[in-house]
């Protein structure tokens, strides 16, 4: 089967490599030509662990291309994947510009039946939107499906959520177009991996329902360790008992500074957006985002207890990728901590594993270091930002000698608070007695 993936992206560009792997042959196409270029290089413009060596061996393997003609991609393949972004616009609700003109450019260029596959994440009735779109603007009249197919990929584990899904979401109302994206994913079948086929608009809810559930699990953990630091309560310990509930799950209870990203952000908004189009009040969503907002400045608050102030400190922040192994500075809670504690008279030496060259575009007028121990030096406080695994293990004796003042501030709570205070640290954590 040939496909087409319009958009090399994040996930434009895993699904690409992944349905490569799958044996499948697949063109990703990009109006960008600087970033073809580095495609066509076996070069990936971004940080994501085993991408670039997918990449590379089905590029070498023939099953994988890249071209900036939409036309001729379009014409080769029986499946066309929308992968392109759709960014939060002014208003909060998504920004489907690009997919109208993918959709438009699938119209043109259509010579023969396609499936049109939106992988975007996209608001309920973008599907009949594309629908209309093609059938009102065909150069010559053909035959066509669209489908939903929404991915559930976690930066930094991309690779594994395509290979070993929890699920697959196909949105469809055409049986033609459902038996053709099985037939896609059939290696999954090998492993039992359910399948959910639904209605296209279901599909496409899908998506926001799932990620705003698990925002909402995040506010809502961040808002127990609030009160476990009011009560004097581990919130690790309350997060465990909690989570061996199999009606709860253990996953998405870590407390810290509030989720970050290109998704949950974004989709929350779009969520609340929606539902007020709607007349619809949206009220837990909306509590959902404004948790979030208000850990930021806590977390801002927590740093200057622990520092004796923020004017005319020296901080170490160790991370600035909204979450480990990804290079993706977007929404990134250590990037939006680290304005506010400038803003308020501190200098900052950072650094981050993979994230350097894109925090350095958000943040030019910070300090950047080679290392952990070279973030450190002469600073007057650490603070543990994102929780990478360099930063699980670190030396205390070089670090402690490296800062200014024995001051840590966890805001992953990587650390054991009774080991590191054992150390001689003033230690502090996220919803963990001090």
């Amino acid at each position: 089967m040939n496909i087409a993936v319009v958009g090399t992206g994040y996930v434009g560009l895993v699904t690409g490599a992944c349905f490569a792997e799958f044996g499948v042959n697949v063109m990703g196409v990009d109006k960008d030509e600087a970033k073809i270029a580095m495609l066509r290089k076996g070069r990936v413009p971004f940080f994501e662990p085993g991408l670039e060596e997918l990449v590379g061996r089905n590029m070498r393997e023939g099953r994988l291309s890249f071209t900036s003609d939409v036309k001729a991609a379009v014409e080769k393949s029986l499946v066309v994947i929308i992968a392109v972004g759709t960014p939060q616009g002014a208003d909060g609700a998504a920004d489907l510009s690009f997919v109208r003109e993918v959709a438009l450019s699938v119209a043109r260029h259509m010579n023969g039946y396609k499936v049109v596959v939106t992988k975007s994440t996209v608001p309920m009735g973008t599907g009949a939107m594309i629908r209309t779109l093609i059938a009102g603007n065909q150069a010559h009249p053909a035959p066509f499906s669209v489908a939903s197919n929404p991915e559930f990929l976690r930066e930094g584990a991309a690779i594994e959520d395509f290979m070993r899904p929890n699920r697959i979401v196909i949105g469809a109302e055409d049986p033609q177009a459902i038996a053709i994206l099985k037939d896609l994913y059939n290696p999954l079948y090998l492993i039992e991996t359910p399948f959910v086929v639904t209605d296209v608009v279901s599909a496409e809810m899908i998506k926001y329902a799932s990620n705003a559930f698990l925002a909402t699990k995040i506010s809502f953990i961040n808002e127990m360790a609030l009160l476990c630091e009011a009560v004097g309560a581990d919130v690790h310990e309350v997060a465990r008992g909690m989570g061996l509930d199999n009606r709860i799950g253990r996953k998405f209870l870590h407390p810290g500074p509030g989720y970050g990203g290109s998704c949950f952000p974004k989709d929350t908004l779009a969520v609340l957006r929606m539902a007020k189009e709607k007349g619809l009040p949206g009220r837990l969503v909306g509590a959902v985002i404004e948790v979030n907002d208000e850990q930021i400045p806590r977390m801002v608050e927590k740093i200057a207890r622990a520092a004796g102030g923020l004017k005319g400190k020296k901080l170490c922040l160790l991370g600035l990728a909204f979450k480990p192994n990804t290079s993706d500075t977007r929404e990134s809670p250590a990037i939006r901590i680290i304005r506010e504690i400038v803003a308020a008279g501190a200098r900052v030496r950072a650094y981050d594993p993979a994230a350097m060259d894109e925090a350095r575009q958000a943040l030019p007028g910070i300090e950047y270091a080679e290392d952990a121990y070279d973030a450190a030096r002469g600073c007057d406080a650490l603070v543990i930002a994102t929780e990478w695994n360099q930063f699980r293990n670190l030396d205390w004796d070089r670090m402690k000698a490296a800062l200014k003042a024995p001051v840590v501030v966890d805001l992953r709570n990587v650390y054991d608070p009774r080991h590191m205070r054992a150390l001689g640290f003033r230690y502090t954590a996220v919803g963990r007695p001090s």
